[in-house]
């Protein structure tokens, strides 16, 4: 089984105003609800490609209460530990340009955060773990590094996809893999990353500390895998940006639904940037239909 780990979810309401005006009444043209959240992206979109997972993480109040029965909807099988404090709401206003205004996030308890904890202990080998975003204030920072190690224990698989220390410190547990994109892995490594070559280069040195496979996303520069056995590069098919929220978690979601059906590394990757260009392209996550028209666009290169 699949699951994805949300720490910080939130529910992301969209304003569409067409002429802002700073200190005005304004009115919006069109707003949305959707639950946001790294993880939770994960899962809708591994919905979408026919992938059964069990979204994991804290939520609480009437907000929490909106992600779970939204999940439910969508036929995802959601199963948070609940918190006394309401999930947080982001405000992302669209007119011209987009603004984001993220609000805070609850206080976890540390009965809650061992509740989560325990959830996870249930994991066993073949069991699969997204821990996907960045980890709350009020949690510790090595909460990551605990889960997967947890994980590695019980011979389940870990993806990460967060950056920093939180990333770095769960290397000693061989994640199955992380995904960064240039300028993170730069940062990781406190250096710059513009090329194919120089991310290759850099998602190498990942290996040797422990982790299974690396995807880099380089933008329009496509995408580059690399494990021990493989390197390959993903060319990104053109098309009009629209949207760049959950681009990189359909990146995940693709590769991780095609490659838990048994597809080879090659297909995993182009399902990966299939899924991840079509939210890109769209307005919302991606659906399987909008990425498979995508496919023969991508163009997959071995290297090295």
């Amino acid at each position: 089984m699949i699951y994805t780990c949300t720490l910080n979810p939130s529910i992301d309401y969209l304003i569409q105003v067409d002429d802002f005006k700073l200190g005005a009444l304004n009115r919006a043209g069109r707003t949305q609800f959707f639950p946001g959240g790294k993880g939770i992206n994960v899962s809708r979109v591994l919905k979408r490609f026919d992938t059964e997972s069990t979204a994991i993480g804290f939520a609480g109040g009437f907000t929490g209460e909106y992600i779970q029965n939204f999940l439910q909807k969508e036929n995802i099988t959601a199963d948070f530990t609940e918190v006394s404090d309401d999930t947080r709401i982001n405000v992302k206003l669209k007119t011209g340009i987009e603004t984001e205004i993220n609000g805070a996030g609850p206080e976890i308890p540390a009965e809650q955060q061992e509740q989560l904890i325990d959830k996870v202990r249930q994991l066993e080998k073949g069991d699969l773990l997204v821990l996907a975003g960045s980890i709350p204030s009020s949690l510790p920072a090595h909460f990551y590094s605990r889960l997967a190690g947890i994980c590695r224990s019980a011979g389940a698989e870990t993806v990460i996809d967060t950056t920093g220390r939180a990333l770095e410190e769960t290397f000693q547990y061989e994640p199955f893999l992380i995904k960064p994109n240039h300028h993170e892995i730069g940062e990781l490594l406190k250096t710059k990353v513009s090329s194919v070559n120089e991310a290759v280069y850099s998602a190498k040195k990942l290996l040797d500390r422990g982790v299974q496979n690396v995807i880099v996303s380089l933008a329009g520069e496509g995408a580059v895998l690399v494990n021990k056995d493989i390197v390959l590069k993903a060319s990104v098919p053109s098309g009009e940006v629209k949207n760049s929220v959950g681009a990189g978690d359909s990146v995940v979601a693709g590769f991780i639904s095609a490659y838990t059906k048994g597809l080879s590394f090659e297909e995993a990757l182009r399902t990966g940037v299939s899924a991840g260009s079509a939210t890109a392209f769209s307005e919302d996550l991606c659906t399987k239909a909008e990425a498979e028209k995508l496919r023969g666009d991508i163009k997959i290169e071995k290297i090295g």
